[in-house]
């Protein structure tokens, strides 16, 4: 698998997705403030990725620590949360992993845990959602690999991929593992502007796999739906509203209304820890409003005119009423989401 990041004795290594597609290198972050910049820049992106390595930078942050006891490194360990928390507000699986570690450090806490066992916990902890998210995402790639058409072409917008998880993939999973049930796919990766992963990142990852893939422009896409040459679109996202509404790289709003006009099936495929079900639709989910620069300049030059104004969210919310299916390691939730999130968040 493509190693998005990996535990080493130095520090948490990622591969560098700023850097890809040309130049495969990789930055070690050694304490919990590096993690934060390299979520912050994107060294690291996509919803599942963020979350593990969040977890890994709370891990870092009492490795590195000089406190004697879970007592007195409590108030250092709320500053790491607070500052891994602070990198990116969309995504909801940086906030369920931190959370995750703030009750683990509270049951450490009230057994009196010293701090040699706080960080051995932390660790494994991290460890654990690691491993937890590869396999979930293949567990969502069989599902989702049923719903492919046995031939065909199939858009995803952004990256999904193995790069925007621990591994696998969640959209690009679906792909992946419906070429691994044998259907002949045929993926268009929208470029996915300004900061181009599907172009950089999608067209790369499956190149890697040797999965047939075309680049298109993202404004192309309704001229090759409409001549015929996409059977689905499948996407990520990076937070699921209780009523199915979700959060994805600006621009999948559009692709969703397009497959709505053209009748063709559209599917989102998250692992279940994307699902905030206390964000009860997709006008409470916070969108992050990146830098101008990302717009304003490419490898370096600068696009446009001094001064212009520009508007940057990274991201756009899609209602649920375009969505066809909502694919979990859970299980395939159809509308109405409401209901079936709800009773499969029961099930557990």
């Amino acid at each position: 698998m493509i190693p998005t990041l990996a535990w080493t004795p130095e520090g948490v290594r990622f591969i560098d997705q700023t850097k890809l597609p040309l130049d495969e290198s990789y930055v070690i972050a050694a304490t919990y403030e590096d993690v934060a910049v390299v979520i912050e820049t994107m060294v690291v992106r996509g919803a599942p990725a963020i979350g593990v390595s969040a977890a890994y930078g709370v891990a870092l942050g009492a490795i590195r620590s000089t406190a004697e006891s879970s007592e007195s490194f409590a108030p250092e360990f709320e500053r790491i949360c607070a500052r891994l928390a602070g990198t990116r507000p969309t995504a909801v699986n940086l906030f369920w992993a931190i959370d995750r570690m703030k009750v683990l450090f509270a049951s450490l806490r009230a057994g009196g845990a010293s701090m040699d066992e706080v960080r051995e916990r932390f660790l494994a902890e991290a460890h654990a959602m690691y491993d937890e998210d590869i396999a979930s995402c293949k567990a969502m790639g069989a599902l989702g690999g049923e719903l492919l058409p046995d031939e065909g072409g199939v858009l995803t917008h952004c990256n999904a991929g193995a790069l925007a998880t621990a591994g696998y993939g969640t959209a690009l999973g679906v792909i992946r593992s419906a070429v691994e049930m044998g259907k002949k796919i045929h993926v268009y990766a929208d470029e996915t502007r300004p900061f181009l992963q599907g172009a950089r990142l999608t067209a790369w990852e499956l190149m890697e796999d040797g999965i047939p893939t075309t680049v298109i422009c993202d404004n192309m896409a309704a001229s090759l739906m409409k001549a015929g040459r996409i059977q689905a679109v499948v996407v990520g996202a990076d937070r699921i509203a209780a009523n199915g509404d979700f959060a994805n790289k600006i621009g999948t709003y559009n692709v969703a209304i397009l497959a709505k006009e053209h009748g063709i099936p559209f599917y989102c495929a998250a692992p279940w820890s994307t699902i905030d079900t206390a964000t009860p639709d997709g006008d409470a989910i916070p969108i992050e409003e990146r830098s101008a620069k990302e717009v304003t300049h490419h490898g370096g030059k600068q696009l446009t005119p001094h001064g212009v104004g520009i508007c940057n969210p990274a991201f756009d919310v899609t209602p649920a009423k375009y969505v066809t299916a909502i694919i979990t390691e859970k299980g395939v939730l159809r509308a109405p989401y409401a209901e079936s999130l709800r009773e499969m968040e029961l099930v557990g």
